[in-house]
This record gives C-alpha cells, sequence and structure tokens, in this order.
C-alpha cells in the first residue's frame, strides 16, 4: 500500500481549484469566522422591509457559500489521508465553524414564518430580486408546522456539534483504526485485507480466498460489535432526538420530509420488492448450480458466475470505455466527461489511510470532484462511470441554477449515477460478439440488481425496524441488531442460501446508516434509471430532452416532480416493478445461456 506522497501528481485531484494553498483556507476561515457576527444586524428586523428580507439572504448566502469552500476542502484533504491530524483538525473546526453559522443563522426561519402572509407577499412583489429566493420560501412555508420559537431554533442548531459525535467516531474507527488480519490464497502466498480489497478477494475463483476474507473482515467487527452497536443506537437516537423537537411523529416521517419525499414511496420499494424475491431466491439458486456448489454462502455471492480473464483493466482503457458506453448522452456530455477526465477531478487511487469507497462532490461554481479507489476491476470501471454521473448531474444543476437552488436533492441524486452504469453494460452487452463474455456481462448487470435493488432495500428495511424498534423503547444492542439483521438475510435470499453467522455483523460496516433513511434512495434511484437509459437507447428524443432538463434542475422543484420530467412517477409502484422484470428478464437469458 502506497503512501500518499508515493501517488502520482497527475492520478490526484486539484485541490488548487478550490483554495490554492492552506495558507488560503486558514485566511478563508478567519474572515469567515469574523462574518458571522454580521447575522445580528438582521435578527429581530425581517419583517420591516422587503429589503432587509432580501439583505438577509443574500447575506446568509454569502456565508454558506464560505463555508461549503472550506468544509470541502477541508474534508476533501483529511480524506486523503484520514490519519493526517492537520486537515482532521481543519474538517473539525470548520464543522465546528457550520454549527455556529447555523446557530446564529436559526432565526431566519421562524421570523419569516411568523411574518403576516399578505404583508411577504408585498415584499415579494416590491423587491424582484427575491424572486430568487421563491423556492427557499416554498421550502420554508411547507416546514411551517415544524419550526419552532427562533430561541428553540438556535438551541436545536447549538446541539447539532455534540449529536453528530457517533457519526464522527464511526468515520474515524472504520477508516483510521481499523485493521484485517492478513489471509493466505490456496498457493500459501499472503494477501492483505482492506476496504479497498475487500470486494476483489470475494470476487475471487478461488474460494478460499472468498472464505478467508469474509471471516478476516467480518471477525473485526464481530470483535467490536458492542462498541459500535452503541455507536449505531447514539445515531439512532440523535435521529429521533430532532424528530421529536420538530414534531414529527417518526425519525422516518421527518428524513423524508426533509427531502419532500412521500413515506408510501418507501413503504412501496419494500413490499414491491418483497413481491419480487422469487426471482432474486432463483438467482441464488442459479448461482449455486453453475458454481457446483453444495451449498452456497453469502462469500459466494461476488465471485463471477461465468469465468473471464481477470486480468487488470488500465485506469486508461477504463475511461475509454466509459466515454463508449455514454455516447448515446450526445457530444456536450462526451465533451464534459474527457474535461473531467484530463484536469485532475479525479482521485484515482487508494493509498494508506485513505478514506475507502467512492464519491463525488465539490463547491458550488467550481468544477466537481471524485473520489475513487481505483483497483482495476470491472466494477472500478462502472464506480468510475457512476460517480461522473454525480459530478455531471451536480456541473449541469451549477451551469443552469443559481446557488441557493443548485444542489439537488438526495433523492434524485443516484438517478444520473447509476443511469451512466446502465448505458455502459448495455452498450457493453450490445458490442459483444463472444457468448462467455455475454454471459459474464449479463451476470454482472444481474449483480447491479442484487447488490442495489434487492441489497439496498434490505438495508432500507433494516434501518426502518431498527429506529421503529428505538422509537418502541426497545435498547439496540448487537445481539438485537444482529438478530433482526439474520432474519432479513434468510428472508430475501431465500431457502437456497446458507446465511453465515458472520453476515449478522454486516450492519456494522455500513457508512450511510450514520445518514438516517439514505440508503432506500439507491434502489429507488436505481429503478428510475433503469427505466431512463432503456429509453434513451430505444431512441426517445422526449425522454432525452426531459432527461437533461432533470439533469438541469437542481432543487428547483420536488424530486417526484423532478422526475416526471423524464416520464417516470416514483410515487406509485411502476418504476420498481419495471426494474424487477428487466431482472427477471435477464435471467431468463442467461439460464438460456
Amino acid at each position: 500500500m502506497k503512501k500518499r506522497e508515493e501517488i502520482p501528481v497527475c492520478d490526484t485531484w486539484n485541490m488548487a481549484d478550490i483554495l490554492p494553498s492552506d495558507k488560503a483556507w486558514e485566511e478563508l476561515f478567519q474572515e469567515t469566522e469574523q462574518e458571522l457576527s454580521g447575522y445580528k444586524q438582521y435578527e429581530g428586523h425581517l419583517a420591516e422591509s422587503g429589503e432587509m428580507l432580501l439583505a438577509c439572504f443574500q447575506f446568509d448566502e454569502a456565508v454558506s457559500l464560505k463555508i461549503e469552500t472550506l468544509f470541502v476542502y477541508g474534508r476533501q484533504k483529511s480524506d486523503e489521508d484520514t490519519g493526517n491530524a492537520k486537515y482532521q483538525n481543519y474538517a473539525s473546526r470548520v464543522q465546528t465553524l457550520s454549527y455556529e453559522a447555523a446557530g446564529l443563522s436559526a432565526f431566519i426561519v421562524p421570523e419569516i414564518l411568523a411574518m403576516d402572509d399578505e404583508l411577504l407577499a408585498i415584499y415579494r412583489e416590491s423587491v424582484p430580486e427575491l424572486k430568487r429566493y421563491a423556492r427557499s420560501l416554498e421550502i420554508i412555508e411547507k416546514k411551517k408546522a415544524h419550526t419552532l420559537t427562533p430561541e428553540m431554533e438556535e438551541f436545536l442548531a447549538l446541539s447539532l456539534q455534540a449529536t453528530q459525535s457517533s457519526s464522527n467516531i464511526f468515520n474515524m474507527f472504520n477508516n483510521a483504526d481499523v485493521r484485517f488480519p492478513d489471509i493466505k490464497n490456496s498457493k500459501g502466498e499472503t494477501l492483505s485485507v482492506t476496504h479497498g480489497t475487500y470486494i476483489n478477494h470475494l470476487e475471487s475463483s478461488d474460494r478460499e480466498v472468498r472464505r478467508a476474507a469474509f471471516e478476516s473482515l467480518y471477525s473485526v467487527y464481530s470483535q467490536f460489535s458492542n462498541t459500535l452497536a452503541a455507536t449505531f443506537y447514539a445515531n439512532v437516537k440523535q435521529a429521533a432526538f430532532y424528530a421529536k423537537a420538530r414534531k414529527y411523529p417518526s425519525s422516518r416521517t421527518y428524513y423524508l420530509a426533509e427531502n419532500e419525499i412521500p413515506e408510501n414511496v418507501y413503504d412501496n420499494l419494500i413490499e414491491t420488492v418483497h413481491n419480487g424475491l422469487s426471482s432474486l431466491h432463483e438467482y441464488v439458486s442459479v448461482r449455486k448450480k453453475a458454481l457446483n456448489l453444495p451449498e452456497i454462502h453469502m462469500y459466494d455471492l461476488y465471485t463471477p458466475i461465468v469465468p473471464k480473464d481477470d486480468h487488470k483493466i488500465p485506469f486508461e482503457e477504463a475511461k475509454n470505455m466509459v466515454l463508449e458506453g455514454l455516447a448515446p448522452l450526445g457530444e456536450e456530455y462526451i465533451s464534459l466527461l474527457k474535461e473531467g477526465f484530463d484536469n485532475r477531478w479525479i482521485d484515482v487511487y487508494e493509498n494508506q489511510g485513505k478514506r475507502s469507497g467512492a464519491y463525488s462532490w465539490g463547491v458550488y461554481g467550481i468544477h466537481p470532484y471524485v473520489l475513487l479507489n481505483y483497483s482495476g476491476s470491472l466494477d472500478s470501471v462502472f464506480t468510475l462511470a457512476h460517480e461522473m454521473g454525480h459530478s455531471l448531474h451536480s456541473w449541469y444543476s451549477d451551469k443552469n441554477q443559481n446557488y441557493v437552488d443548485a444542489g439537488y436533492k438526495i433523492f434524485v441524486a443516484e438517478v444520473a449515477s447509476t443511469c451512466n452504469e446502465a448505458l455502459l453494460i448495455r452498450h457493453m452487452l450490445n458490442t459483444t460478439t463472444d457468448q462467455a463474455e455475454r454471459a459474464y456481462l449479463l451476470n454482472h448487470f444481474m449483480e447491479s440488481f442484487r447488490g442495489t435493488l434487492f441489497r439496498q432495500t434490505m438495508f432500507a428495511e433494516f434501518e426502518a425496524m431498527a429506529h421503529h424498534m428505538a422509537q418502541e423503547g426497545e435498547v439496540l444492542n448487537s445481539q438485537t441488531l444482529c438478530s433482526v439483521y439474520h432474519k432479513l438475510n434468510e428472508e430475501y435470499f431465500g431457502p437456497e442460501m446458507t446465511v453465515d453467522s458472520q453476515i449478522d455483523y454486516e450492519w456494522a460496516r455500513i457508512p450511510h446508516f450514520y445518514t438516517p433513511f439514505y440508503v432506500y434512495q439507491y434502489a429507488t434511484g436505481f429503478s428510475a434509471a433503469i427505466a431512463i437509459s432503456s429509453r434513451i437507447l430505444a431512441g426517445d428524443e422526449e425522454t432525452k430532452k426531459g432527461y437533461f432538463k432533470f439533469l438541469s434542475g437542481g432543487n428547483s422543484m420536488p424530486p417526484i416532480e423532478l422526475l416526471k420530467l423524464c416520464g417516470v412517477d416514483m410515487s406509485t409502484a411502476k418504476p420498481v416493478e419495471e426494474a424487477l422484470a428487466v431482472f427477471k428478464e435477464i435471467l431468463e437469458e442467461f439460464k438460456g445461456l
């Protein structure tokens, strides 16, 4: 494993595009810290005139953009090497600053909601510049029943610094501290197990490697399961605290309302996927038979059913594959991909201490960034396509929306990324002439369904159950959480699967559980993306036009309405049913091959 300084500069992201140096970060931090007192000039005065309201909005927008710049720079520098104390300190300082800003600005929403509706209408009519904040005012109005007094809003904002500790503790444990035992392959060679290599080991044709990697990883999570259960439970309790404080009946209601998502969307997803579990059970059976296994275990789920040359795909080749696969989206889209590839938007390879996984992030008005831990596998190629989907979604939203309306909601965040993956694999299926390769790709596509539509829905069901149990007064300890998780695995994977006891601890390693009620959106986004990509490949120009309107929409309308621009209505079960039908169709073709 290379150290950070051993990675070639060309394979790292260029943070100077955000701020030229650490010195510039310090100067901006000091400037922003001093500006925060400016909120006081507006507190208690918003109802005095439309100009005062506008000035407050403009001041808050300017401060927010500066804090975003500081936060992204500090956190991404920290993610380069989570053991680097300097950038840990940066991330911590700006988080504290953001909490302070949230406390000082907490009066804004209550004061606006306390204003007479007619007076606010007069201000909006007489001050044309307030049109910039029309969507913000619409969202504020929706929260009227859940907004507290200015004093209570300030108290809740200040409390964030204390209540986010569980997430911070988990991230430091999972990224900076955790170490997994080395394993040996069937030749007796020693292999390291890291977050970056784990899935590669599970994809190995050597079953001993798969089993050993599986046991290595979960031996650590089981060892610390009581601590991790307490950390998870603390996060569940903080979610319940804010839901109750804001007068929501449950944590789920609260977090879905934040994204303007009706609860029936969550319920439709789980119910519809449950109705389609027979296809997943059949897939498990096909996998067991194809691999010629007397028993199929959880560590047998990732290895390709169809043997394929496991040579590593160089990153340059991966970029070309993505460019070819996404060509149906048009010349401008491809040109933007090339710009990102050629101008260091991407931090490519794993290094010691680097944050695991992958993400896309950035600052408004500056190009997006992508963190990868590229390993050369086919999955890594799809991860590149996925994260660049996020990035170009952000690019189009930033280009077409002002700062306050550009940040799209999490609910739609996974659509563009997953649409890219679907376009890429359909391109590969359409261009291959080799039956073995086609079978391999079909298996990979089915794995996308298993890992996203089915697995993320199972995560979502587990999360809903855990939060509900806590709401009913049940203590969430390791034994309770493992029991719930084991039963869900049995239900989802069916009677052919041997549900190993180690998988009971999988809940303990899922970072997204620390962003409550996030994971279901992978499954809903996947379903929407399958529908959109299918129509684009079929030559549906209206869907393609609608898709770019969607990409450009930011947060200019509620997420459900944005997706309707593409002809997809996630308030119904239909998109999930369509995705399940595609999975069944692929499975049948695979069985035929």
